[in-house]
């Protein structure tokens, strides 16, 4: 792609405003770990909503959307639209216990819910866990996806020449996240998301206009589904839902029963957690996390996805069958901006896809750093150092983030690895944990212990099942399914990848509920702090609520609440997809029973004092 003297002025712009919103911010951030990862608890719900948008939208998402509907058309972006389930259960259920919780990280959580040594060493194993390994492997896919985008748009053809590419980025968003924290994030988020929302939408645009129009796209799309027909059955790429023939059917129902409250994934934690929770104990109050969820919830499922299907649905029928050279299925995405954009674009995309890249980065760069420091060096190494001392080491962990990802993206680099791969290993290693998230708010009996068991166990059996130790288990689930293959699962037949999840959450579950009342539950003392201190639903309380004489009732609307989101959600979501390909009925329908669940959530939460706007 030819970048001309604007385009790169367009570039070297928007990385000096990032910088200077970095800088002009670092007074701010250095008062305290406090100000440096929350932003001294004081942010507005739309600032806060919009960064947990814009780190979701990262440089990889757009790709691996494109890599799904090649594989699985448009139905295989049930892989994260299942999660809608899981965020608004965070919405109504969990942003406010977080943010009555006042802890600065989601494990710092771990020392307020139990006590004693097995709270401490949760605290830590959890911690490391997600700072190091964790965090690392996702910083580690969001630099590989840069690096595809790099290659392709700038013709970086060495691996030397990618990595040096990304390494010049990461060092950008580093250079402003290690001096402002938090408060650099946010700004920068909501600048980033700006800019690379308004690209997506028109690179849909100049994408879909190269083919001869929505119409001529949809009657291409039926070509190469015909073409390529398996068995006679021909695949249906524009379908919302899978057929039962299809091979990702299986999937699609243990990701819509199952997943959505089973699995730990980053960003989508049954409960909440990670930087969705960072962004709730930012928030300024309970009505701020409540509203700056729900936001996020409706811009992520319902207001970006159709810009990314759209242009992946042009590359799947412009290149059928995309070599190496061109991206793979992955990096068509980015061979579709690379011939359909303008020149006079060009420029302002590649910038676009560089704030897609830094909101993510930046957001675990500075996550990372907190579980660092607040969770390891403050809390086992250096208890009572200043609070100047404790930004100072933030930024250093920050520093630390980021050469670990560097290293990481080395090696998924040089070998070849799929950014949806890296997804799915994520998905499989958290499996059957989700629910001991959920139920350590609602039930009193869930201890340290549990939490251990259900994320050792969850890891353990999703490795062995996916290498050759785990064949016994999978001759068993043979005689069940001859469909499915004798061999190790592998994430990326979506026959074995369903079974991989249903095997590990129900093992899991068993493991880690026997492990919960198998050891001894909590202190009264410890319960009744904590009961008193988050005032989560009396149900599974009931003994500690009944000791202060509390009643509780919101677990009533917070589930008709719950039904009424995620219903708006996916109503848009396919209201809008039926527009876009002409079926203008059920499209309007759809929107208008969006419209409808909008205003009744909006009159039921002002009426119960939760709106922002009171």
């Amino acid at each position: 792609m030819i970048l001309t003297p604007l385009d790169w002025l367009a570039i070297a712009a928007y990385f000096a405003l990032n910088l200077a919103i970095g800088f002009f911010t670092m007074k701010r951030a250095s008062g305290d770990i406090g100000e440096f990862f929350l932003s001294g608890r004081n942010v507005s719900w739309w600032l806060a909503g919009t960064s947990m948008v814009a780190t979701t939208f990262g440089a990889d998402t757009p790709l691996v959307v494109t890599g799904l509907i090649y594989a699985q058309g448009i139905a295989g972006n049930w892989l994260w639209w299942s999660f809608l389930l899981s965020g608004m259960l965070t919405v109504f259920f969990f942003a406010p216990l977080w943010r009555r919780a006042g802890v600065l990280t989601d494990m710092e959580f771990a020392e307020l819910r139990y006590s004693g040594r097995p709270a401490t060493f949760l605290r830590g194993f959890r911690a490391v866990y997600l700072a190091f390994p964790v965090n690392t492997i996702i910083l580690g896919w969001v630099n590989l996806a840069m690096a595809k985008i790099l290659a392709l748009t700038l013709g970086l053809t060495t691996t030397r020449q990618q990595l040096m590419g990304v390494f010049f980025c990461l060092a950008l968003t580093l250079a402003y996240n290690a001096v402002s924290g938090l408060w650099a994030v946010l700004w920068t988020d909501l600048l980033q998301f700006i800019l690379k929302m308004s690209m997506v939408v028109l690179l849909a645009y100049f994408a879909v206009h190269a083919v001869g129009g929505m119409g001529a796209l949809a009657a291409q799309v039926r070509a190469f589904d015909a073409a390529h027909a398996v068995n006679g059955h021909a695949r249906d790429t524009l379908a919302f839902i899978p057929s039962s023939a299809s091979p990702f059917f299986l999937s699609f129902l243990v990701l819509l029963s199952l997943n959505w409250w089973a699995s730990w994934y980053p960003g989508a934690e049954p409960g909440g957690g990670g930087y969705i929770a960072q962004r709730i104990f930012s928030a300024k109050n309970e009505k701020h996390s409540l509203g700056a969820t729900l936001w996020f919830n409706i811009a992520h499922y319902a207001l970006r996805p159709w810009p990314w299907i759209l242009t992946a649905l042009v590359a799947l029928v412009l290149l059928p069958n995309p070599t190496a050279a061109q991206g793979g299925m992955e990096g068509a995405y980015v061979w579709v901006m690379v011939h359909s954009l303008p020149p006079s674009l060009r420029g302002l995309m590649l910038a676009g896809f560089a704030a897609a890249y830094m909101s993510t980065v930046g957001t675990h760069l500075n996550l990372g750093a907190s579980y660092m420091v607040n969770d390891l060096y403050k809390r086992f190494i250096a208890r009572d150092e200043s609070e100047r001392h404790y930004v100072a080491a933030s930024r250093v962990a920050t520093v630390l983030a980021a050469v670990l990802s560097a290293g990481a993206t080395g090696y998924m680099l040089t070998h070849g690895a799929s950014i949806a791969t890296a997804w799915k290993f994520l998905l499989a290693l958290g499996a059957g944990a989700g629910l001991v998230f959920i139920l350590r708010w609602y039930w009193w009996r869930i201890n340290a212990w549990s939490e251990i068991a259900a994320m050792t166990a969850a890891a353990a059996l999703s490795l062995t099942l996916e290498s050759g130790w785990g064949m016994p288990a999978v001759r068993a689930l043979h005689r069940i399914d001859p469909a499915l293959a004798v061999a190790p699962l592998n994430q990326d037949d979506p026959h074995a990848f369903a079974w991989l999840m249903l095997t590990t959450t129900v093992l899991t579950t068993a493991i880690w509920m026997a492990a919960t009342l198998a050891t001894q539950p909590e202190s009264e003392a410890t319960l009744q702090a904590f009961y008193d201190r988050v005032r989560p639903a009396a149900l599974g309380w009931r003994q500690f609520a009944q000791a202060r004489e509390q009643v509780d009732a919101t677990l009533g609307y917070n589930f008709f609440h719950w039904v009424l989101g995620f219903t708006l959600v996916y109503a848009m979501l396919f209201g809008v997809g039926n527009l876009l390909f002409g079926r203008i009925a059920p499209g309007c329908g759809l929107l208008a029973l969006s419209g409808s669940c909008l205003g009744v959530l909006f009159w039921s939460l002002n009426r119960r004092g939760w709106s922002v706007w009171r």
